[in-house]
């Protein structure tokens, strides 16, 4: 379980720029949170597991959950609280949620401007959740498990996302039949052996690709068959080609 730091009741409305490699440690607020990062990539992880987002993507973390922050690449933070009783999407657990053009600058101008009770800051505040509202869920979780079998077989994939064995495989390392680990996969964690590791690979080739790591090394180290294999997954899920990924 992720230990709590510190409990800011409140949670802020303002931008704030995080170095490379920065982080913000595990904290909670009383109210909900919209978090946007304008640049580079950003991780959210609770005890429940981890969420990414590129700049095409913003995460809903939901009142009193106890989470940290971490930075890949420079990050242009943009932080926007909302109280607890309004929950437009009612979502109860953090989401990656997808930023169209018009909300990412409906989001920096709100966390930019001025905090005060002005009829123009209400006006573009409600825009924004108009906007939020019709954001759509992105499946960019990858969780944490609880059952010691996988905490083990799980870390051996997170010290190496490129690793190809099979399930098979790498239960006989942790001492477990492919069918006892794939049954917990879908009981610990509520995904399937592949769909838990190609959150994996993409989390990580998030993290490479704002590291200017060229897309066929990417696509190596991060364990895909081939450079068109994931782009092709990359595109599907992103809706974009990794080349044309924003680092800056």
């Amino acid at each position: 379980m992720m230990t709590e730091s510190r409990h800011d009741p409140v949670a802020p409305t303002r931008t704030q720029w995080l170095a490379s490699g920065g982080s913000i440690d595990a904290h909670r607020h009383d109210d909900h949170q919209i978090v946007y990062a304008g640049r580079g990539v950003l991780a959210i992880t609770t005890s429940e597991g981890s969420w990414v987002a590129p700049g095409t993507r913003a995460i809903w973390v939901p009142a009193g959950t106890v989470h940290a922050h971490r930075a890949y690449g420079e990050l242009d933070l943009h932080l926007v609280g909302l109280p607890a009783t309004e929950n437009p999407l009612g979502l109860n657990a953090p989401t990656v949620l997808a930023v169209s053009p018009l909300l990412r600058e409906l989001i920096i101008a709100y966390t930019r401007a001025e905090d005060d009770d002005s009829p123009e800051r209400a006006r573009l505040r409600a825009v924004l959740l108009d906007q939020l509202r019709a954001s759509t869920q992105q499946p960019l979780h990858l969780p944490t498990p609880t059952a010691p079998l996988l905490r083990t077989l799980c870390g051996i994939l997170r010290a190496d996302p490129g690793d190809g064995r099979t399930l098979a495989e790498l239960g006989r390392q942790v001492g477990a039949s492919d069918r006892t680990l794939s049954r917990l996969f879908r009981s610990d964690l509520g995904m399937t052996f592949p769909q838990w590791r190609t959150q994996l690979r993409l989390h990580h080739a998030l993290v490479l690709l704002t590291g200017r790591t060229p897309v066929t090394a990417v696509a190596h180290q991060c364990g895909w068959s081939s450079a068109s294999a994931f782009i092709d997954v990359f595109r599907r899920t992103f809706g974009h080609t990794p080349g044309s990924h924003p680092t800056d």
